[in-house]
């Protein structure tokens, strides 16, 4: 039964007045969060300085519990009293309504209160180790400026990095011609190919227009890198780079890709809505937009370490698969090779590592300030440690990105941010905006939250089917890859299979095509391109894995070859044909393993290779006639 059926005051306060033990380290730092959350709509005072007036209620009774002393006299204490006062906040009446009329809940909150309330050194000691000597509501102005500008140079070298190769890639002298796939997908589509693939290119595909959307997303990336329209730059760079994305097809495939066109759509509900960010107006930060972006973290980070686990592959659970991803990764680096010479207890060190970041310290994300700082700092490591061993192009810079969200304000300055005036008026929005918000928040999370735990859940049990409906959400905004799951390296590939393209103007002399960072050349060290991304080095990656049948793209980079097509042939470190095209092309499977310490100091090479047969025979632009 409620205390407020058995005492009230005399001497009612005209303001909701929480009443608690001043001389309590644990009760100063919560009623300082508890004052952050309900402004104004209550006060708080020390019952060392209130009991007196409130001769009903005895001193002892302060000592022991928190009371609450509504505008009527009726008084409220304990757990009951923290509710009533949070319920003065809007966002948390539910936890009044819960204590009324939840069974269980008003005993168990009780309960665990009084346990609180006769160990209070041990919580405070708790507190300080969690929280710190904050507890306040935690701001993220400074992450939320950080995050964006790094997001802008994140879609910056993402647009720069595909202009440089997007004619070879996809133009109309390209291996993947924009053009004719499009014709091909509305034959094959009819109406329906403009919503499966919704890219902009519909209405021009030409050269032109491929560079026009590739220019106006680096200028629209530095708007957003400097601040400016962060909201509008955010809306146009998400349109900018879908087009390209189903532009490109196969070339533009990679998780990193559809991870940069998640993040940048969550980030506009993020973003504020200003002509720029400047530190001395903010604007309110967007508790939608945060917790979004945050989940798509936990989802990243914590799906990476699941479908490791559940693949079947033995080398995740026996901590063996860091011996051989330095060596097979796409391209690794002159570090890869160095940590490839580490002994193997290091390198299982480093792979038990690699998991208790991505199954652990990925619920870290949801934790405290300290801990949820601590995940941030090793989850950055994390990503430092695989850039620094392999190109990974923009991945690394995307995911540390993401992390930034979860550092407060007290991380930069050591102090909380109190916002401005614009963030103050902001906050205190009329009732009919805030319902629609409020609405909107609703249909947003009803919206992610299905699909995004379908995903999670698919991580675990990947046999698993979804609920139909969630499956037909999904369908429906697949196109636009702004709900995706994650999961790099889920079997670790054993071998290096590459493939040496060569080619002849005779047939008996043969010349090998080197590319700019893919293995090829014995002598030639490994090299970091990162954060660009050679896009044809990564899909001759994929290619050796598979054969050419699976690969159509390779038969028309070979055909391109015959040609001495210069759009192509540019992509590449070097052409043995600039003046005349070869008669002749061929592809050669090998495999590719790094040298040992001994072997690179007797030879000077950095790999050592194989011969295991024919990829593709030698073929003519005669076999293309038919």
């Amino acid at each position: 039964m409620s205390d407020a059926t058995k005492r009230s005051v005399r001497d009612a306060p005209s303001k909701p007045l929480l009443i608690f033990d001043g001389d309590c380290h644990f009760c100063r730092r919560w009623i300082e969060r508890w004052r952050d959350l309900t402004g104004d709509a209550v006060e708080y005072a020390p019952f060392q300085e209130a009991a007196s007036r409130f001769p009903e209620i005895p001193r002892a009774a302060f000592e022991n519990a928190v009371h609450y002393i509504d505008t009527d006299g009726k008084v409220y204490r304990a757990a009951e009293a923290v509710f009533r006062s949070l319920g003065q906040n809007r966002r948390r009446r539910w936890l009044v309504w819960c204590y009324e009329h939840v069974p269980g809940f008003a005993d168990v909150t009780e309960i665990a209160y009084g346990f609180v309330a006769r160990n209070r050194q041990l919580a405070s000691f708790f507190t300080r180790l969690f929280w710190g000597q904050d507890v306040r509501q935690p701001t993220y102005f400074h992450s939320r400026r950080w995050f964006l500008r790094s997001l802008g140079g994140i879609y910056l070298i993402a647009f720069l990095s595909l202009w440089m190769q997007v004619d070879g890639l996809i133009g109309e002298r390209g291996m993947l011609p924009i053009t004719a796939y499009l014709s091909a997908a509305r034959d094959q589509l009819g109406s329906d190919a403009w919503f499966l693939l919704p890219t902009l290119c519909w209405f021009n595909s030409s050269d032109a227009f491929l560079h026009f959307l590739c220019g106006a997303g680096v200028v629209v990336s530095i708007a957003l890198l400097t601040g400016f329209l962060p909201r509008f730059s955010l809306i146009l760079l998400f349109v900018f780079y879908l087009s390209l994305t189903i532009a490109g097809q196969t070339f533009l495939s990679f998780q990193w890709d559809i991870l940069l066109l998640e993040t940048g759509f969550l980030a506009i509900f993020f973003a504020p809505l200003c002509w720029r960010m400047t530190a001395a107006r903010e604007r309110p930060i967007s508790s939608l937009g945060h917790f979004l972006l945050r989940l798509l973290l936990f989802k990243l980070i914590l799906m990476s370490g699941v479908v490791k686990l559940t693949s079947g592959d033995p080398s995740w659970w026996n901590l063996t698969a860091l011996n051989y991803h330095y060596e097979t990764q796409p391209l690794p680096t002159i570090f890869g090779w160095w940590a490839h010479q580490a002994p193997e207890w290091f390198r299982q060190l480093s792979t038990l590592f690699v998991l208790v970041v991505e199954t652990v310290v990925a619920f870290f994300i949801w934790a405290p300030r300290r801990l949820r700082h601590i995940a941030c700092v090793v989850m950055i490591s994390l990503q430092l440690l695989i850039a620094l061993t392999g190109n990974y192009c923009f991945f690394n810079l995307l995911t540390i990105a993401l992390c930034l969200l979860l550092l407060d304000d007290t991380f930069w300055l050591r102090k909380k941010i109190e916002p401005g005036p614009v963030a103050r008026s902001g906050s205190t929005e009329s009732r009919p905006t805030g319902f629609v918000r409020r609405v909107g928040t609703v249909i947003v999370l009803l919206f992610f939250l299905p699909i995004d735990a379908a995903f999670i859940s698919s991580a675990f049990k990947p046999e698993a089917s979804w609920p139909r409906p969630i499956a037909a959400l999904h369908s429906y905004v697949e196109p636009f890859r702004i709900v995706s799951g994650y999961g790099l390296f889920r079997v670790m590939t054993k071998s290096r299979p590459e493939i040496i393209v060569e080619g002849s103007a005779d047939g008996a002399e043969w010349l090998p095509y080197e590319f700019n960072w893919k293995p090829g050349d014995l002598n030639q060290a490994p090299r970091w391109v990162a954060p660009h991304q050679p896009r044809l080095d990564w899909q001759m990656w994929f290619a050796a894995l598979g054969t050419y049948r699976h690969n159509p793209w390779f038969v028309h980079f070979l055909q391109c070859l015959l040609k001495n097509d210069a759009d192509v042939t540019r992509l590449l470190e070097r052409n043995p044909f600039p003046n005349d095209p070869p008669r002749y092309v061929r592809a050669t499977l090998y495999d590719y393993h790094f040298t040992t310490w001994s072997e690179h100091r007797a030879t000077g090479a950095w790999w050592k290779r194989e011969e295991r047969g024919a990829y593709l025979p030698a073929i003519s632009l005669q076999n293309f006639e038919h």
